[in-house]
C-alpha cells in the first residue's frame, strides 16, 4: 500500500521510494526516471520521504488501555479436528467462480473504474480482455496448469496481552506464538483481541492455511513471453495470483462450515468477496499483522513447501507466487483495521 511504501520502505531506504498503484504506473514512473530532463521533477513529486524519526516519535503515544471484549457473549466453536489437512483434489472449474473480477481486470489487466458497470455498458475493451481471460482458462485446463493445492489446520489458542498463543492440544503444548501490534490510538485495537485471553481459563480455536494455484505457470509464462505472447504471459500470472485467491475465499467458506457457522444460501458471490460473514481472514504483510517474517512461524507449523511445494524466499514471500497464506479468526465483531492508523497523521 501506499502507506506502507512510505512509512516503512522509505524509512528503510537511503535512495527514492516511488510508490506505484499498479504495474502500468510503474510502467510510466520508469519511463520518466530514464529521462534525465523528467527525472528531478518526478523524484520530487512522488519520491515522499518518511525519516525513522518521524515513524519512532508517532509511535511514542500516551498508553490508553485496550478495548475489552466480553467473551461471555461468544460462543466459542469447537473445530471437528486439529489435523494436518492437504487438499489436492479441488479442480479449477470449482475455483474459478470465486475469482474477484474487478481485480482480475482493473488491478492486473488495466481496465480503468467499475468492471461492472463497463460490463454492462458493453465497453469493447472489457468484452476482448474478457474473451481473453475465458480462452487462456481453456488453454490451463488443457495443459494441466495451476494445480490448486492446500494445506490447513486448526490450532488450539489463548491471547495475552497482544501475543496469541497456538498449542498442540487443548490444555496442551505450547508450538508457536504470534505477537501482533496493537493501534497506538484510535481505538487501541490488536489482532489478540478476538482470541480468548488466557486468564478467563477457555480454550478458544484459530484456523491457518496456504493454498497456491502456482504449479507451471512461472515456467508457461516465460515461454510465451519469449514467443513475444506477452498479453497472455502477464495474463496467465495474473490469472494464477487471482485463483489462488479464489481458492483462499472457497477454502476459507468451508472452514466456516467445518467450525459450525456456515455462510447462509443465499451469500452470494459479492457478499463473500465483501467479507459478510463471520470473521476474518488476514494475512502477514495486512496493515494488522505487518510483519512479514512471522511468515516463517506459519510456515513451521503448517509445513506447506513439504505438503503442497510452497516455499519462502528469503524475503518471507512466497514461491510460487501465485499463493495465499492466512490466519483464521472466528470472533463476531472481528474486521479489518490498520495498526499503524496514526502514521499517516503525522504526516
Amino acid at each position: 500500500t501506499k502507506k506502507f511504501t512510505e512509512t516503512k520502505i522509505s524509512a528503510s531506504y537511503d535512495g527514492p521510494v516511488i510508490y506505484c498503484k499498479d504495474a502500468m504506473d510503474g510502467l510510466s514512473v520508469v519511463h520518466k526516471l530514464m529521462d534525465s530532463e523528467r527525472r528531478d521533477a518526478v523524484i520530487t513529486e512522488r519520491a515522499r520521504k518518511v525519516t525513522v524519526e518521524v515513524v519512532a516519535k508517532t509511535l511514542k503515544k500516551p498508553e490508553i488501555s485496550p478495548p475489552l471484549n466480553d467473551w461471555k457473549k461468544v460462543e466459542i466453536p469447537t473445530p471437528p479436528d486439529l489435523k494436518h489437512h492437504v487438499v489436492t483434489n479441488i479442480p479449477l472449474t470449482e475455483i474459478f467462480p470465486y475469482i474477484n473480477a474487478q481485480m482480475l481486470f482493473v488491478k492486473h489487466l488495466g481496465l480503468r473504474g467499475s468492471w461492472e458497470r463497463l460490463k454492462e455498458k458493453g465497453d469493447v475493451k472489457t468484452e476482448k480482455l474478457e474473451q481473453t481471460v475465458e480462452e487462456l482458462k481453456d488453454i490451463v485446463l488443457e495443459k494441466n496448469l495451476m494445480t490448486p493445492k492446500a494445506v490447513y489446520r486448526f490450532f488450539p489458542a489463548t491471547a495475552v496481552g497482544n501475543r496469541v498463543r497456538l498449542f498442540d492440544r487443548p490444555g496442551g503444548t505450547e508450538v508457536a506464538a504470534f505477537e501482533f501490534p496493537r493501534q497506538p490510538n484510535r481505538a487501541r485495537l490488536s489482532l489478540s483481541d478476538w482470541v480468548v485471553p488466557e486468564a478467563s481459563n477457555q480454550v478458544d480455536y484459530l484456523g491457518a492455511f496456504v493454498t497456491t494455484c502456482g504449479e507451471g505457470v512461472r515456467e508457461q509464462a516465460e515461454a510465451w513471453k519469449e514467443s513475444g505472447e506477452y498479453l497472455k504471459s502477464y495474463a496467465l500470472q495474473a490469472l494464477a495470483i487471482e485463483a489462488a485467491e479464489g481458492f483462499s475465499e472457497l477454502l476459507h467458506q468451508r472452514i466456516r462450515s467445518m467450525w459450525g457457522f456456515p455462510d447462509p444460501p443465499d451469500m452470494g458471490l459479492k457478499n463473500l468477496l465483501q467479507a459478510k460473514y463471520r470473521g476474518i481472514r488476514v494475512s502477514f504483510g495486512y496493515p494488522a499483522c505487518p510483519n512479514l517474517e512471522d511468515q516463517k512461524i506459519l510456515w513451521e507449523l503448517l509445513e506447506p513447501e513439504e505438503h503442497i511445494g510452497v516455499a519462502l524466499t528469503d524475503g518471507f514471500m512466497m514461491d510460487p507466487e501465485a499463493s495465499v497464506s492466512a490466519l483464521v479468526l472466528h470472533h463476531p465483531d472481528a474486521h479489518y483495521f490498520s495498526a499503524g492508523e496514526n502514521l499517516a497523521e503525522a504526516n
